[in-house]
C-alpha cells in the first residue's frame, strides 16, 4: 500500500469513527484525545474574539492595531464556506454561485486558494465561461480577478479566511454530519456552531442523507443562528461519463469505487445505491496527485470490474484514459429542496449596485 492509498484508508476510518462507528478503537481515541478538542476550541474563541477586537478598535478609532481585513476595491466578494473539513460539496455549490452569476449578465471569477489542482480543473471545466483565479495569497487572487473585469468574486472555501473583506458569507453544513458536532480532533468540525452567527445564509447538504435528516439540520441551524438565511441542497447523481467526457451506459456488475475525496465512502454507498450491487472502494488521500503506479494498481485491483470514479478523479485520471477504458465517471447535480428564491434575491441583493 503507497502513501496515498495508505492515507485514503485512514479517512475512511477517521470519518466512520466521528460518525460513531470507529468501533473499540475508536471509543478509546475519543477519549484520549477529548483534550485536545477542548483546547483547540479555547484557542478558537481567544483568536476569534482578539480578531474582531482588533478590527472593532481601528474602525473606532481607538487603536493603531491595523484591521486585518483587506477590502479589494471596485470588487463585491461572495464566500462559499464550511464549518467542516472537506466534503460539504462547497466546490459545486461555489460552482453553481458563478454560473448564477455568469447567466445573469455579472462580470464574475471564481477565487480560491488552489490547495488541490483538481479543484482549479473542475471549475474550468464545470464553468468555462468563468475565469479562475488560484493564489494561496487571495488577495491577490482577488485583485487579479478585478484587474481581468470582473465585478464580483466567488471565494472557494472562504468562511475561516477572514482577511478578505467579503460582501455575503454562505456557510454550508453536510447532512450528514452530527450537527452541531464535535471539534477536530475527535470530529470534524473546525470551528463550532456558534460560528454560524458570522454567516449570511447557511445552506444544508446531503448526498447519502434523507431529505428528513437534512430538515433536521435545518432546524438545528435556525435555533443556533436564528438570523441566518437557511436553504438546503441535494448533492445528486446525474449521469455516467466516460473520462473523455462522454456519455455512457450505466455500469454493468460488480464494480470498483476509486475516490481520492474528503468523503470516499460516502461515495462508495451512493454507487452501491444506485448499482445496486456491493462494490469495492479504493480510497486515496484527498487531493491525491495519480501517478501511473496508481494507476496500475487500480487496473490489477479492478480485475476486469468496471471502475467508477468522482469528476474530482477524472479531471487527473483523464490522461491514463487508453488504459482506464471501463472507468466510469459518475457526475452530481446540485437540487434544490428549501430556500432557492430567497438565496438567489440574497445574491442578487450583495451584487445589485455592482456594474
Amino acid at each position: 500500500m503507497n502513501r496515498g492509498s495508505l492515507k485514503g484508508a485512514l479517512s475512511v476510518f477517521v470519518r466512520r469513527w466521528w460518525a460513531g462507528k470507529g468501533g473499540v478503537i475508536g471509543h478509546v481515541l475519543s477519549v484520549m484525545l477529548a483534550p485536545a478538542s477542548w483546547w483547540y476550541g479555547r484557542m478558537l474563541i481567544v483568536h476569534s474574539k482578539a480578531y474582531e477586537r482588533h478590527v472593532s478598535e481601528r474602525v473606532n478609532g481607538m487603536s493603531v492595531i491595523p484591521s486585518t481585513t483587506i477590502r479589494v476595491p471596485d470588487l463585491r466578494v461572495i464566500s462559499v464556506g464550511n464549518l467542516a473539513v472537506g466534503g460539504t460539496g462547497k466546490t459545486p455549490f461555489a460552482a453553481w454561485v458563478a454560473r448564477f452569476l455568469s447567466e445573469g449578465g455579472t462580470p464574475v471569477a471564481i477565487v480560491l486558494r488552489g490547495y488541490g489542482r483538481d479543484e482549479v480543473l473542475l471549475h474550468r471545466q464545470w464553468s468555462p465561461e468563468v475565469p479562475v483565479e488560484a493564489d494561496p495569497d487571495r488577495i491577490v487572487a482577488a485583485e487579479r480577478a478585478r484587474d481581468a473585469g470582473a465585478t464580483v468574486a466567488v471565494l472557494d472555501d472562504g468562511f475561516q479566511h477572514r482577511r478578505l473583506a467579503r460582501d455575503l458569507d454562505l456557510v454550508l453544513l453536510a447532512a450528514e454530519d452530527t450537527f452541531p458536532g464535535r471539534l477536530l480532533p475527535t470530529g470534524p468540525y473546525r470551528e463550532p456552531a456558534a460560528s454560524l452567527a458570522r454567516a449570511d445564509v447557511v445552506v444544508v447538504t446531503r448526498r447519502t442523507a434523507s431529505s428528513d435528516q437534512a430538515l433536521a439540520v435545518v432546524q438545528r441551524a435556525q435555533d443556533v443562528a436564528p438570523s441566518c438565511l437557511v436553504g438546503a441542497v441535494h448533492l445528486a447523481a446525474d449521469a455516467w461519463l466516460d473520462l473523455a467526457g462522454e456519455q455512457v451506459a450505466v455500469p454493468a456488475g460488480d464494480a470498483l469505487v476509486v475516490a481520492a475525496v474528503a468523503r470516499p465512502d460516502d461515495f462508495r454507498e451512493n454507487v452501491a445505491v444506485l448499482l445496486g450491487t456491493e462494490v469495492e472502494l479504493l480510497a486515496f488521500a484527498d487531493h491525491h496527485e495519480y501517478c501511473h503506479d496508481d494507476v496500475r494498481r487500480i487496473v490489477a485491483a479492478a480485475n476486469g470490474r468496471s471502475v467508477v470514479v468522482t469528476e474530482k478523479d477524472a479531471v487527473k485520471l483523464a490522461m491514463w484514459a487508453s488504459e482506464l477504458p471501463g472507468a466510469h465517471v459518475l457526475t452530481q447535480r446540485i437540487v434544490w429542496e428549501l430556500g432557492r428564491d430567497e438565496v438567489e434575491m440574497k445574491i442578487r441583493e450583495v451584487v445589485g449596485g455592482v456594474s
